[in-house]
């Protein structure tokens, strides 16, 4: 069983920065990849980055590649998004999730992962 808490979200103007925490409880965090997902009002939920568990491998979504950064603490239990120069479109829910399995080859599928959080409010306005 995993735990996961995001928190971090808030209401920014256009190029501002945020960092996003994932505060997780349960299982060693060390153990398992961790993703950030979103979901815009209408939208399906989408991937944003993902972080091997050695903290060796990250990969980003297109969209967020040179802007958003991924980390985590293991010694901390807790992944964090930062989040540069923000575009409205960034606007969503924001949820990291734990990835038990840990098959990097699969880490931006939704699927792939095991427990979610309840997601942090981000709001970036023009």
């Amino acid at each position: 069983q995993v735990q996961l808490v995001e928190s971090g979200g808030g209401l920014v103007q256009a190029g501002d920065s945020l960092r996003l925490s994932c505060a997780a409880s349960g299982r060693t965090t060390s153990t398992y990849n961790i993703g950030w997902f979103r979901q815009a009002p209408g939208k399906e939920r989408e991937f944003v980055a993902a972080i091997s568990r050695s903290t060796i491998s990250t990969i980003y979504a297109d969209s967020v590649k040179g802007r958003f950064t991924i980390s985590r603490d293991n010694a901390k239990n807790t992944a964090y998004l930062q989040m540069n120069s923000l575009k409205p479109e960034d606007t969503a829910v924001y949820y990291c999730a734990a990835d038990l399995n840990s098959r990097w080859s699969r880490a931006s599928s939704q699927a792939e992962y095991d427990y979610w959080g309840q997601g942090t409010q981000v709001t970036v306005s023009t």
